[in-house]
């Protein structure tokens, strides 16, 4: 136990020794001579103290001290003390770190950490099993060296690590793997591997089944519909109920031709492998074809359109599906937005880019809408929906074409206000500008 004053009783000590030895020297008549012997013999028990100390903490296997008495006493009792806490520190540590690793053995991901120079640290039993590492003897190799996939390499390498990557496994290559990396700390990294097998096969057969159901049906929809386009040449007396019905048929069948046509492309655009960065399109050249077609749909409709578009001005991309997301935010305008509206298209350069915009002064759409616009068949008004013929897909077009470019789809919109769509692409999407 240690004493706040101790030191008090030991240096009272020291001086009723000193004494001690003065008053012999005083009988003896030599002073300082038994004053010398008496510092000798004090130095002499510290050194051995020293000894016994030093032996206590090198060599000796007992965790508690030597018996002795006076200062030395209150030093070993202090380093004694010292050593149980950092022995219940480590304790503590040691059953955290234990905690851990069981913790992350039982994540069903497998899990690498890898220090700055991609050296691997550290990796649960998952990560032994998919990804083929050797624990502990690769233990300091470079997680590059055993995970040799040039996407994943290139990924890496990177440093961009806000998206994951899906590669095959390095064991297995019917396996698929999202890897994710996260930075944490000042230089560690931690990678998560995720098979995504069973969740890839079951998005490749919808978009299969998507594809050729919709290719399938497009023929005999066709048949369909050219028998109905000559039915009214053939007799012009038709019954008001079957010409009814002949309306009616003529209609749901343009709008399910619509609708195929936009899950064809809709397929289309999610099979691509087309590199964004290999082709470069001129907006401005396309909006104006774009327009010729608005200016046709817009005859019934009697809106005022204006195009506000920056000339000059080619951006990385690929046109026909761009030119499939502007139409379809243009034409859902025209659309949408009750007879005798404005309407205005830009395209523009901005600080941070470029910015392509619809925006119009129609009904606008609910807060509780807005998250949902994008997905399939999703609709505001179901009946309002179907007497536009509107096939439910042009957003989702929209959205799966600005992914496909490194972009997002925004809306803002106001009930009795209007609404504008818009989306920006950044500074190195721009190929040339005059």
């Amino acid at each position: 136990m240690y004493y706040p004053f101790s030191w008090i009783k030991s240096v009272a000590r020291l001086v009723l020794f000193l004494i001690f030895f003065a008053i012999i020297g005083w009988y003896v008549e030599d002073m300082l001579l038994a004053v010398a012997m008496g510092a000798t013999g004090l130095l002499l028990v510290n050194y051995w103290q020293l000894f016994k100390l030093n032996r206590w903490l090198w060599h000796s296997r007992k965790m508690s001290p030597p018996s002795v008495s006076g200062l030395w006493e209150h030093i070993y009792e202090g380093i004694y003390y010292l050593q149980r806490r950092n022995r219940n520190k480590r304790k503590e540590l040691g059953a955290l770190v234990k905690r851990f690793r069981e913790g992350s053995e039982a994540l069903p991901d497998a899990a690498v950490v890898v220090d700055s120079k991609a050296c691997i640290i550290w990796c649960n039993r998952l990560a032994r099993l998919e990804l083929g590492l050797r624990w502990p003897s690769d233990a300091g190799r470079r997680l590059d060296n055993l995970i040799r996939h040039p996407e994943f390499i290139e990924y890496f390498h990177a440093g961009k690590y806000h998206f994951p990557i899906e590669v095959p496994s390095p064991l297995n290559p019917l396996k698929s793997f999202e890897y994710r990396i996260m930075p944490y700390g000042e230089e560690h990294l931690l990678l998560i591997a995720r098979d995504v097998t069973r969740l890839s096969q079951l998005e490749e057969m919808r978009k299969d089944f998507v594809a050729n159901v919709s290719h399938e049906l497009r023929t005999p929809l066709t048949v369909i519909n050219g028998y109905l386009e000559i039915l009214p040449d053939a007799d012009e007396q038709l019954n008001p109920f079957v010409k009814k019905a002949y309306l009616e048929m003529s209609t749901q069948t343009q709008r399910m031709q619509s609708l195929i046509e936009d899950l064809l492309v809709l397929s289309r655009i999610e099979a691509s492998s087309e590199r964004v960065y290999e082709n470069t399109v001129d907006m401005a050249a396309m909006l104006n074809q774009v327009k010729i077609e608005a200016d046709a749909l817009n005859k019934d409709k009697h809106h005022t359109i204006e195009f506000h578009l920056t000339p000059g001005v080619r951006i990385y991309g690929i046109e026909t599906e761009l030119r499939s997301a502007c139409s379809n935010l243009i034409f859902n305008a025209i659309n949408y937005t009750p007879e005798g509206g404005n309407i205005d298209v830009y395209w523009s350069v901005t600080k941070a880019g470029v910015r392509f915009a619809v925006k119009d002064n129609g009904d606008g759409i609910e807060q509780r809408h807005l998250s949902r616009l994008t997905e399939r068949f999703y609709r505001v008004d179901k009946a309002r929906s179907r007497k536009t013929g509107g096939s439910g897909l042009g957003l989702s077009i929209v959205k799966h074409v600005l992914n496909h470019h490194n972009s997002k789809l925004q809306i803002t919109s106001r009930v009795g206000q209007g609404s504008e769509f818009f989306f920006e692409f950044d500074a190195e999407m721009i190929a040339s500008q005059e």
